[in-house]
């Protein structure tokens, strides 16, 4: 029975299995630093104190307790040795017949350490969660300072990268702080909170349309975010976002949603690594200078499709597609025949949600929506690719009544990292 080694369960990961798990005559191992799948669509909602993270999350063993032919390996990898065909992780050496390497990506901090060391990011389950403590234990600061202008420091936020996730915070902070603050923090009424959306690039949304730019931008704007374009953060220490052009903020609450880089993967050929470090591979997904080694999603690169010669955008569609095909391929290789399908990237649009029941939607052929409508299309395309039925009505049923009330109820600082570090405020 052929091996079949998968690092990473994410969208294409969990795709490529779950299509490929029909084949019982197969044997599929997937590693992952985390026991769960989750769907980082909606990590936002998680951050700001929106939604549960069990709403967004699934174990991997109770994902697949009825595929007698898939194994779960809790770990990270190390290296890949092409010779021996097994990889190492942190927690042993796996042998494989077949490697698909489909591990995302993760933030990039373009070589800033002091972002690096106290930026939020928010790439995963736990930084959404050290985001919402360190967002709520913030406000607790504000509310006991003794001066405004060391509540109007606990108070800032900045926000950098105005990309889909970047618009989102944004949208959602400013909701939440207009609904809540004057209810829950009588303390700081005397002072408002600024967020603040920075962006090097001149437009907000910079791969979506122009309408769906200006549509965000209007909308943000009303609600009182500060955007600034045309802006990159350059450092951040002491307190102080510094930025491109000299000018400084106060801040103790820098998100970072501005650009992702591929994890290093010891051990593949040279001249494997594309640009930000994805692994080039052909348009059957393998690997260059490999033939039984794979590479589906973010991580990859592929530059052979007529359309999208810089590589594909970095998006879920993307790697779900990828996932599905590859696994039809891989069965026919399985089945002694060659690679016969190529893959082509199916654009289904693009879409990003501004603030309550407002969302920008991009559908191919110039076909634009906004408003309402594009917001239920939002809410829909989220829901459905949740896994379990209990994450699908969890979820929605605590939409409806944040949405209708304002008024979400998991605003609790737990676990909170930060907090542990400091000992006190």
């Amino acid at each position: 029975m052929p091996r079949i080694v998968v690092v990473g369960g994410g969208f294409a990961g969990i795709n490529f299995i779950k299509t490929l798990s029909k084949n019982s005559d197969v044997e599929i191992v997937l590693v992952d630093k985390n026991n769960y799948h989750f769907f980082p669509p909606l990590l936002y909602q998680v951050a700001t104190s929106f939604i549960e993270p069990s709403n967004i999350a699934y174990p991997f063993r109770k994902l697949f307790q009825l595929k007698k032919n898939i194994r779960f390996h809790f770990g990270s990898l190390i290296k890949v040795n092409r010779e021996e065909n097994n990889i190492e992780t942190t927690s042993g050496v796996l042998k494989y017949d077949y490697l698909v390497l489909a591990m995302g990506t993760e933030p990039n901090f373009f070589g800033m350490e002091n972002v690096r060391k106290n930026a939020l990011p928010m790439k995963t389950i736990d930084d959404a969660l050290d985001m919402r403590n360190h967002i709520l234990l913030n406000m607790e600061k504000a509310a006991q300072a003794k001066t405004v202008q060391e509540k109007e420091k606990h108070l800032n936020i900045v926000i950098a990268g105005g990309g889909p996730t970047g618009v989102e915070v944004a949208g959602m902070l400013a909701e939440m702080s207009t609904h809540l603050e004057e209810k829950e923090y009588p303390e700081v009424t005397d002072v408002r909170s600024n967020i603040y959306l920075v962006d090097a690039m001149p437009v907000l949304l910079q791969p979506m349309s122009i309408k769906s730019q200006n549509e965000a931008h209007k909308v943000l704007k009303k609600l009182g975010v500060k955007i600034l374009l045309n802006t990159a953060v350059k450092d951040y220490s002491d307190g102080k976002v510094v930025f491109s052009d000299g000018k400084t903020i106060e801040t103790e609450v820098l998100i970072w949603a501005s650009g992702v880089v591929a994890p290093e993967v010891e051990g593949l050929a040279d001249g494997a690594l594309g640009r930000g470090k994805r692994i080039l591979v052909d348009e059957y997904s393998q690997v260059k200078g490999s033939i039984n080694i794979f590479a589906i999603g973010d991580i990859s690169l592929i530059t052979e499709e007529p359309n999208f010669a810089g590589g594909h955008p970095q998006l879920a569609q993307v790697a779900i597609q990828q996932g599905r095909l590859l696994a039809k391929n891989l069965q026919s290789v399985i089945a002694g025949k060659s690679l016969k399908t190529p893959f082509r990237y199916h654009d289904k649009g693009s879409m990003a949600i501004i603030s309550k029941y407002k969302a920008v939607v991009d559908i191919p052929e110039n076909k634009f929506i906004k408003g309402f409508l594009a917001w239920l299309t939002w809410l829909l395309i989220h829901i459905v690719p949740l896994v379990g039925f209990g994450n699908r009505s969890k979820i929605l049923f605590n939409w409806i009544w944040a949405f209708v009330t304002n008024d979400p109820a998991l605003r609790l600082i737990i676990g909170n990292k930060r907090k542990k570090q400091e000992n006190r405020f």
